[in-house]
């Protein structure tokens, strides 16, 4: 009886460690693919045609199965796992020594908001796929081949106000979730200690408040100066 214990809790336990792991992987493998599509965002200030060669360059990258898969399989893990701790932990702060909590320890405003924020994502993502991935395919040629001219679509797209305002709402949601998910990120991978905690919130915020910036520029640039006819 007693080994049967021991063996279910010991099941138990590499179970968690194993979703732990996952998350903080997942986390980090989208967190870098939001930084390196923050990055390539930036390529609408130099004009329509790097723009458009260089997300050519990308679309025909991420046409790859192997590279959709895994982007797919990281996002729908994630999730999954997200929303299984999410409830776990819900439920473990209605208990005293939850809610007694304190100091490095203690759940802190944007943690328990998790699910919101997810959700929020989660639609954002669906309607920018909606909107880009696969709105209007409008065509140019610069000389070499015909390809599509996302520069055309993406200044019509946030010539919207509207737009503009839900891409910056939603961002901000994002950057809450960036700074509370890659720190949490790299203490599901073993580094919780108190010692590295103000470290790792600190280069978190970094990264959060730059991929925000990043992402926010690119809306607010097109809708306030580039109202009237581009490319």
């Amino acid at each position: 009886m007693i080994k049967e214990h021991v063996k279910a809790s010991s099941s138990v336990w590499w179970v968690s460690i194993l979703k732990k792991y996952l998350m903080g992987l997942t986390g980090l493998g989208l967190a870098l693919f939001v930084l390196l599509h923050m990055l390539g965002n930036l390529f609408i200030f130099a004009g329509d045609k790097a723009y458009n060669l260089y997300m050519h360059q990308m679309v025909n990258m991420e046409a790859s199965s192997i590279i959709q898969v895994g982007l797919l399989s990281a996002f729908l893990l994630h999730i999954i796992l997200a929303f299984i701790l999410s409830v776990k932990n819900y439920f473990s702060r209605l208990k005293k020594y939850a809610r007694a909590a304190s100091g490095w320890k203690a759940t802190a405003w944007y943690q328990k908001g998790l699910i919101a924020q997810g959700a929020v994502i989660l639609v954002f993502v669906i309607l920018h796929l909606i909107t880009f991935k696969f709105g209007v395919h409008y065509k140019i040629n610069y000389g070499n081949e015909e390809i599509r001219d996302l520069f055309r679509l993406v200044v019509e797209a946030f010539q919207n106000p509207i737009t503009v305002v839900w891409y910056i709402v939603a961002l901000l949601v994002l950057f809450i979730h960036l700074f509370h998910g890659l720190s949490s990120s790299f203490q599901s991978l073993g580094l919780n200690h108190p010692r590295f905690n103000k470290s790792i919130k600190g280069i978190s915020l970094v990264y959060a408040v730059l991929v925000t910036v990043g992402y926010i520029s690119l809306p607010l640039y097109v809708f306030l100066f580039m109202q009237e006819g581009a490319g």
